[in-house]
């Protein structure tokens, strides 16, 4: 189901990590850990689930796979508490972070926006972080980050930056974090940047 504002994790139809999962003997239940997973940054279980849904076994043959038993699974570091502060976003402004502002165009006109970050709005942010360099420089005016350039999302109020942290990191992007509290916490500090 999708949420306003919130973009589908699966688009309809193609290949690739927007694809949804069958529906067989994983059912809705190996869809939703599919779901949480994705969210967390685990990409990579699609595969898994995908062959699972289809009734395949990683083991060779259907049905035999041993027995279920509990195992840790670590998070991976965006699962982890991975937002900034007003003032560790200042002091990694110091180190040239891209600061990517997930607002729409329109709160960008009307409100400002933070010192050097620049706008990519969410609903824009998986195909920009995928163009080629080239075109991210004409678009965006800035060098297009590689994936292990230290990035941070903002928003308003940190809602759509750690959606953009979610999608970076599904991306393969390593070294991403959002400031939580937004533009608006930011405006509390200092006075924002207007176009």
């Amino acid at each position: 189901m999708e949420r306003e504002g919130v973009p589908h994790l699966f688009a309809s139809g193609g290949a690739g990590p927007r694809e949804r999962p069958r529906q067989g003997r994983a059912g809705r239940a190996g869809g939703a850990i599919f779901i949480q997973m994705a969210a967390c940054g685990w990409s990579r279980c699609r595969a898994l689930l995908s062959l699972r849904a289809a009734g395949g076994s990683l083991w060779g043959r259907r049905g035999a796979a041993p027995e279920p038993r509990a195992v840790h699974v670590p998070s991976p570091s965006l699962c982890s508490e991975s937002s900034v502060s007003y003032q560790e976003l200042k002091d990694l402004k110091k180190a040239n972070v891209l600061h990517i502002d997930v607002r729409e165009r329109w709160e960008i006109e009307r409100d400002g926006k933070i010192p050097a970050s620049i706008n990519i709005p969410l609903n824009e942010l998986v195909e920009a972080l995928q163009m080629h360099p080239a075109d991210f420089k004409e678009l965006y005016n800035q060098k297009m980050p590689a994936k292990s350039d230290h990035v941070v999302f903002s928003c308003f109020a940190g809602t759509r930056s750690r959606q953009a942290l979610s999608f970076a990191a599904s991306l393969g992007f390593s070294r991403v974090q959002h400031y939580a509290g937004g533009f608006e916490d930011w405006a509390k500090h200092e006075s924002p940047e207007k176009k």
